[in-house]
């Protein structure tokens, strides 16, 4: 018997097991299935170290928030696990009070104690494979950890968040418009400290908060034995399936769905077939063209079109390589020098190899406008009157030809690109890429290498990725949340271009210090000049969204459709139901 027919054996027993074990008294949309094929793996399911969507899109089911955001709103706020705040000393202080009633899934109340020790963690450990820079920057002042801002010291940490009584206070050293917002971040999602504690995890104390510092937390114990206040709860993770079922003693209204099946299907064609059988309700599709050839007007598939496009991506190019992707290390036509992308000639020559027009028409079906800047154009301080980047073959030639002093053209070269396995968006870019940089000069080449996603992430924040397709969702609705983190020598993507601009950190730092719209506007703006000038990235167009679903599924629209929650529909699992 195959690997794949043991696999789908041992799925298809599970999912039968979770539906025995239901109460046979609910009716056939509770006890139904929720059955997702997707290509990647889930990293992580440790809110603690969640920075990416396939696990963010699971955190999100099992763990909750203080607060979240209201319907489909990006900016407006709303309770959770607290249910009332109050803003003092001049946006210095907050003071929350929690829902009371609330149960973990190991059985534990939910208390103050808990939201304390999940911030405190954070803070704490804030690993680069993490999204809790922005809480540091907002509580501690810096977006480092203790190994690299000796300033942080235990007692500023506990200063910075304490409950009093029941009621968990925030104390910041200054005001951050921002700062609720980030709250609603998936990351920010309160662990079960007694549990956490049990199974091995930092034990929340002055004596042994050092030796956490930094801690990757991937694997974690909390990541294998999660434990949140969510309407899920997990069953099993496999390499190749995740299971989840309603939590029975969840506070807020009861899940429709009792169980959910994220299947790992790395073949685009296997998924289509189990999608157009009704094997699964939502897949990978591949994106705007597959579902438009494929899908639309196939019977018992619904199509959501036109959805907000609030996310950012770009192809990197690392100006300081780690490690083996650069070859033999030499402009010997074997490899490139490490530091190859530093020559802003390189740089130039690669983004004007780069055919947008041929991606909106081939990846996203001509939807979608070229970008000029890492930001939405949906979000303040886009600039849609600055000029981008264009495909021209006549300026590349001219670029390499000049670059590292006429030594690329004449000596060629050899660079690996990566991209996730599974993603034809993805494969097809650099695809697109690779045949125009090798048509320039038969010295060039460009070798494109599908990889786990786990791995990008990893090598992407380890410096060792020469090329890698970036992309951003917004941690919370604020410019600074993608030009820090794409831009700034300091910002969260920085290992993946290693450059570190003084005129542009100048902007960003004057940027996230004023509340002048108007005056942040033109800063991003004089950000986005100097970011395409000196090539950075090459940037990819805007994609207005696009979902393809079974018709059984409910609870999937317009008027529910959130950007800011991970899952692909916009909601959550609890909201959905299946006819």
């Amino acid at each position: 018997m195959s690997p794949r027919t043991t696999t789908a054996l041992t799925l298809a027993t599970l999912t039968l097991a979770l539906a025995a074990c239901s109460n046979k008294t609910q009716s056939s949309a509770a006890t139904s299935t929720l059955v997702v094929q997707e290509s990647a793996d889930i990293p992580t399911l440790d809110p603690g170290t969640t920075y990416d969507t396939g696990s963010g899109q699971v955190v999100e089911n099992l763990y909750e928030t203080l607060v979240t955001y209201k319907g489909t709103s990006i900016r407006d706020l709303a309770p959770l696990l607290a249910t009332e705040w109050q803003e003092a000393q001049g946006g210095r202080e907050y003071r929350f009070t929690l829902r009371q009633n609330v149960k973990f899934h190991t059985g534990n109340p939910f208390a103050c104690a808990d939201a304390e020790y999940t911030f405190r963690r954070n803070l704490v450990t804030n690993t680069a494979d993490s999204g809790n820079w922005f809480l540091s920057e907002s509580l501690l002042g810096t977006s480092s950890n203790a190994n690299d801002d000796a300033s942080i010291t235990w007692q500023r940490i506990t200063d910075a968040v304490k409950c009093d009584g029941q009621t968990l206070v925030f104390t910041l050293p200054k005001a951050d418009p921002a700062f609720l917002a980030k709250l609603a971040y998936t990351g920010q999602g309160i662990v079960d400290s007694q549990h956490a504690i049990k199974i091995g995890e930092w034990d929340g104390t002055e004596a042994t908060w050092k030796a956490a510092v930094g801690k990757d937390l991937t694997g974690s114990p909390l990541a294998q034995q999660p434990s949140g206040t969510g309407a899920y709860k997990l069953v099993e993770k496999t390499a190749t399936a995740l299971t989840a079922t309603a939590f029975g003693d969840y506070w807020g209204d009861k899940p429709a769905i009792t169980n959910i099946l994220i299947q790992k299907v790395p073949e685009q064609a296997a998924r289509l077939q189990a999608f157009e059988k009704g094997d699964a309700d939502l897949i990978e599709t591949g994106g705007r063209p597959v579902i438009e050839a494929q899908l639309r007007g196939k019977d018992g598939i619904s199509i959501l079109d036109n959805l907000p496009d609030t996310s950012a991506f770009g192809i990197s190019m690392n100006e300081a390589i780690k490690g083996a992707a650069t070859g033999s290390g030499q402009l010997d036509g074997q490899g490139i020098p490490a530091n190859f992308f530093s020559d802003v000639n390189v740089r130039r020559g690669f983004v004007a190899a780069f055919d947008v027009p041929t991606y909106i028409k081939e990846v996203q079906g001509g939807q979608g406008e070229a970008r000029n800047f890492l930001l939405p154009d949906t979000f303040p301080g886009y600039d849609a009157e600055l000029d981008g980047a264009k495909f021209d073959l006549d300026a590349a030639r001219t670029a390499f030809q000049q670059a590292w002093g006429g030594q690329v053209w004449d000596k060629g070269f050899t660079v690996n690109v990566s991209y996730r396995a599974g993603s034809v968006p993805a494969q097809t870019g650099m695809e697109l890429l690779k045949k125009n940089i090798e048509a320039l000069n038969p010295k060039f080449k460009v070798t494109i290498v599908p990889k786990e996603w786990s791995e990008i992430i990893k090598g992407s924040n380890q410096g060792t990725e020469a090329m890698v397709m970036t992309g951003w969702s917004p941690d919370y609705a604020d410019p600074d949340n993608f030009v820090t983190t794409f831009y700034a020598s300091t910002g969260y993507y920085n290992p993946r271009i290693n450059v570190k601009d003084s005129q542009i950190d100048t902007w960003i730092s004057e940027a996230r210090s004023t509340t002048d719209a108007a005056r942040r506007s033109e800063l991003y703006g004089q950000v986005a000049g100097r970011a395409l000038d000196q090539a950075y990235y090459l940037l990819m167009p805007s994609n207005p969204g696009i979902i393809a679903y079974r018709s059984t599924l409910k609870g999937i629209g317009t008027d529910t459709f959130n950007p800011m929650i991970a899952f692909r529909t916009g909601t959550l699992w609890k909201t959905l139901s299946k006819s």
